[in-house]
């Protein structure tokens, strides 16, 4: 699931949103994939396209009666510390 998750690139920075920190996580018990996840920014104005490029990713590798729920969630507050060592090397940070 994590993995189709990283083909999922967030526009406005080009980086996948598991190296951004953005999933806490994913979960799938009986027949429902379940992610957590958050954004940079409350204001984001990508969010219902990443959103949708979750569930397109994840459509791709759960099985077909499976339902897919992403829920975003603002706690705890993402912070550039969520980012992989690949993300800050990309970012410069």
């Amino acid at each position: 699931m994590i993995e189709a998750l990283t083909r999922v690139v967030d526009p406005e920075v080009s980086l996948s949103i598991v190296d951004l920190g953005l999933v806490y996580g994913v979960v799938v018990d009986d027949g429902l994939a379940r992610v957590r996840m958050t954004m940079t920014s409350a204001a984001c104005p990508v969010a219902d396209l990443i959103v949708e490029e979750v569930e397109t990713e994840l459509d791709r590798v759960v099985p077909a009666e499976c339902r897919i729920e992403v829920e975003l969630c603002w706690e705890p507050p993402w912070d550039a510390s969520m980012m992989s060592r690949r993300a800050r090397v990309f970012m410069h940070w």
